[in-house]
């Protein structure tokens, strides 16, 4: 077991974490709803606890654990924005884009508990992680079969 590929696999799922948790902080400040924009404020925070606890496992293997979310999600909250210029959204617009996230980071965190090799602390603070991660997914996905 190498400390080196636990510390990869937390990382790629910090920076996974941490773009959720911007993308939510973005979604409260979008929501119309006063009601979304508390949930999403909500998860937010969840994510940020998520982040925290993984980066702590990283500095515990003696890793320095990753502090910022990817270009890519920049990108995406970028080209979000662009959209909501040109066209408005509105809460389901919003929900919509969320729940497409979650489906994002749920399955990287299914994927990482799958890896070979991560010693047995690093997989529980995986599957610690991922209990939030899964029902934040399940909250999104409800939400987003409600406006069908």
């Amino acid at each position: 077991m190498s400390n080196d590929k636990d510390v990869s696999v937390l990382n790629g799922l910090i920076k996974t974490t941490l773009d959720s948790m911007k993308g939510y902080e973005e979604a409260a400040k979008d929501a119309e709803s006063t009601q979304y924009a508390t949930m999403f404020a909500d998860f937010a925070r969840d994510r940020s606890k998520v982040a925290m606890d993984l980066q702590a496992r990283v500095r515990a293997l003696g890793g320095e654990p990753e502090q910022d979310s990817s270009l890519l999600a920049a990108a995406h909250r970028t080209f979000l924005d662009l959209k909501q210029a040109l066209t408005g959204q509105d809460d389901k617009a919003i929900i919509m884009e969320v729940e497409r996230g979650e489906d994002h980071i749920k399955a990287k965190y299914e994927s990482a508990l799958k890896e070979d090799g991560l010693s047995p602390e690093t997989l529980a603070a995986i599957e610690a992680g991922y209990g939030p991660v899964r029902e934040g997914h399940d909250r999104m996905s409800a939400l987003k079969h409600s406006f069908a």
